[in-house]
């Protein structure tokens, strides 16, 4: 059985090491009341490394405050597809969609 994980591409047995990981799509809050977007398979570690300055580049000048709303996919493809589209949103429509969330 081919492994449906990133992890190695080759034939093997599925082991819980090998689960389909999630996607994650979130939007940070920043000092300046700022909204960032990213996705991410690991939130808690994503977040800490933006709150330590090394998330991203307009996270190390615009501090994460909290985050304001996730959205779950499937794949990597499908997160990229959501987040460039969130990214087009003004932040107002950003609110109201994490208030939904």
């Amino acid at each position: 059985m081919l492994c449906v994980g990133a992890c190695c591409g080759a034939w093997c047995v599925p082991l819980a090491s090998h689960a389909v990981k999630t996607w994650t799509l979130y939007l940070l809050e920043c000092v300046d009341g700022s909204i960032y977007t990213g996705i991410t398979v690991n939130l808690t570690k994503r977040f800490a490394a933006h709150a330590a300055g090394r998330g991203g580049n307009y996270t190390r000048s615009h501090a994460p405050v909290r985050v304001l709303a996730t959205f779950e996919y499937p794949d990597r493809s499908a997160a990229s597809k959501a987040e460039y589209e969130m990214k087009q949103l003004p932040a107002a429509e950003k609110r109201r969609k994490a208030g939904a969330a």
